[in-house]
Order: structure tokens, then sequence, then C-alpha cells
């Protein structure tokens, strides 16, 4: 019998965040606001969600914070 199954992590993106200044690269822009989970996938159908977190990310050098 053959099982496809893994385990990832799931980035919905939730529009745009607010206006910061990046503590990594310094720039100050508008950054993205997404939700991440780590998810198990059997034939690549999610069947257990946890650890959500909602973040925001830089859209210059990719740093994030959460929310």
């Amino acid at each position: 019998m053959f099982f496809l199954f893994g385990f990832g992590t799931k980035e919905r993106d939730l529009g745009p965040g607010e206006v910061r200044t990046c503590p990594n690269c310094g720039n100050t822009t508008p950054w993205r606001r997404v939700r991440v989970a780590t998810q198990f996938t059997v034939f690549f159908v999610p069947l257990a969600r946890w650890g959500r977190r909602t973040l925001e990310v830089c859209g210059i050098c990719g740093a994030t914070v959460q929310v």
C-alpha cells in the first residue's frame, strides 16, 4: 500500500499591513500581512493545522514581526 503524506507550512496573504521601519534593513515601507500555519497532509489534502500565527513581512528584505 502506498501513502503520500507530508508536513509543511501554509502561508495565506491577508493584504497590506502597517507602514513600518524595518529593524533589519532600516527602510520605511508598507508591510504585507500573512497568516502562517503548519499542516499535515495526506494525498495533498490537509488533515490538521496547528501553530497559526499572524505576521507582517518586510517587502524589501523579508524580515517578519509577529502581530
